[in-house]
């Protein structure tokens, strides 16, 4: 019996052993760039270019460049993350702005951002769950102690914000990937009695507001607007002088896994993408991993969502904290889901550091492992608004609604250098720069089609080769300039 037993054991070790070496042996899918052309589109300080297509190249032959032949070099065999989409947020700043066009210019700026031939072809947005700072003003959906939720209902968002929403469906083809975040619960369901300056959600109204989110989501997508996820709070470690709740990373862990995470589930609403965090990068870390470490939590999260702000400490963006949560939970999404430029400046419109701060965190989050990217407002008004709290900022897009005028910035074009290009189903590949002042990210997307990112912040005019397994295109980086290189 013995014997029988080691041979058995023999074999069964033999097996696991050849299939582990078959798949670590497995070739790699092969990759040619023999016949194929690229297409180069550009967007650069101190010209008229604008996505504009400037050249077709061609490749030939360079098996191996030389140090002294800066390049950006190109794996398409080697895969990553799969992109999910990049889009905007649909506030309520953005559709009471979007109200006041005529509608020439509804239409205009819907197919700009939506369509993907005309436009920029956005396939993803956000909206908030009751009011935030970009509102008119603070409201809630259901009146003051009504724990079972019997008055609940979205009526303060079918003037406007619905109504955007619904257009930017039908503009991006009639299906757009929606997902939903809170700033605050009611005020009465919070220990500080209200929707502004922090607070945290009372024990005693867990359930309700668990309660709350299915509320919602069942209500807009009974209205037609299907919801494809919901982040646990905006911003939980911020005290804002708006609507704001605290949740320390133990709270929030115990919160989806206690309420939020079981409520959806029992509301047959599991399929849902549920984001935690929705914060800084300087935290990721630490708040993934206090949930995500823990099992009964961690099954109902499908991914970590974060912002841009860290910079208001003085920190430079923390990109290795994405990397690194990337690295630890590698099964886990990772979702950028707000940023903008504050402190808005009419005088500042043209400023291309604009642009340049949106290219540079999309390609360090990229390369990073993130796999959808989602810009604020999609669009503001000639102050920077409309704001409760006179926390104006930016928008790629404003509306002059006094002269019924659309200004487009440079950040509008800086993002559609990716979301043009760079369609829901592409898969990074790998990507590498041999100079520091171009930096790159590039994708493959379903068709096919490669789509390479470079960007030139300096004040240089650079010459460099895009290589591919020993055949490389030669072109120039125009200083301060963007570049999105389609291979087909």
């Amino acid at each position: 019996m013995k014997q029988q037993l080691s041979l058995l054991l023999i074999l069964a070790t033999a097996y696991t052993a050849g299939a582990q070496l078959k798949k670590a042996t497995k070739p790699m899918q092969s990759y040619s760039v023999s016949n194929k052309k690229v297409s180069v589109y550009v967007t650069a300080e101190n010209s008229d270019y604008r996505i504009r297509k400037t050249e077709t190249l061609s490749f030939s032959e360079n098996r191996q460049p030389f140090e002294t032949e800066p390049c950006v070099f190109i794996d398409p065999t080697v895969r990553y993350q799969t992109m999910i989409g990049i889009g905007g947020a649909l506030t309520d700043a953005s559709a009471e702005t979007f109200a006041k066009l005529s509608k020439k210019n509804q239409a205009e700026l819907m197919e700009k951002y939506y369509n993907p031939t005309s436009g920029i072809g956005y396939t993803l947005a956000r909206t908030n769950i009751a009011s935030c700072d970009f509102s008119s003003g603070s409201y809630t959906y259901v009146q003051d102690q009504d724990k079972d939720l019997k008055t609940f209902n979205v009526d303060h968002d079918k003037q406007f914000k619905i109504p955007l929403i619904k257009d930017a469906i039908k503009a991006a083809g009639g299906k757009l990937t929606l997902f939903v975040s809170p700033w605050s619960p009611p005020a009465w369901m919070k220990d500080n009695n209200s929707l502004i300056g922090g607070g945290h959600l009372l024990p005693a109204y867990r359930q309700s507001w668990a309660n709350h989110y299915v509320k919602f989501i069942k209500t807009y997508e009974s209205m037609g607007m299907p919801i494809w996820g919901l982040s646990v709070q905006n911003e939980p470690m911020a005290k804002q002088r708006w609507e704001s709740c605290v949740y320390t990373a133990e709270e929030e862990r115990d919160f989806i896994k206690n309420f939020l995470g079981p409520t959806l589930q029992k509301s047959g609403l599991s399929s849902k993408k549920l984001i935690a965090w929705d914060h800084n990068r300087d935290q990721i870390f630490q708040r993934a991993s206090t949930i995500l470490n823990d099992k009964d939590a961690a099954k109902y999260v499908w991914g970590i969502g974060f912002h841009w702000y860290e910079t208001w400490t003085g920190s430079a963006m923390q990109f290795g904290n994405v990397k690194q949560t990337h690295e630890a939970y590698p099964d886990k999404a990772l979702i950028f889901t707000e940023g903008c430029k504050e402190k808005y400046d009419v005088t500042k419109l043209d400023d291309w550091t604009l642009g340049e701060r949106y290219g540079y965190s999309m390609i360090n989050d990229f390369n990073s492992g993130t796999a959808a990217w989602t810009d604020w407002n999609i669009l503001l008004d000639e102050n920077g608004g409309p704001n409760h709290v006179g926390n104006f900022c930016f928008a790629p897009v404003h509306a002059d609604t006094k002269s019924d005028k659309l200004i487009y910035t440079n950040a509008f074009y800086y993002m559609g250098h990716f979301s043009k290009f760079i369609r829901p189903g592409a898969k990074r590949i790998g990507s590498s720069s041999s100079r520091d002042k171009l930096q790159t990210t590039a994708f493959i997307n379903t068709d096919g089609k490669v789509a390479v990112v470079v960007m030139n912040q300096s004040d240089e005019k650079l010459k460099y080769s895009l290589w591919i397994k020993g055949q490389a295109a030669t072109t120039t980086s125009l200083p301060h300039s963007i570049t999105t290189l389609v291979i087909d």
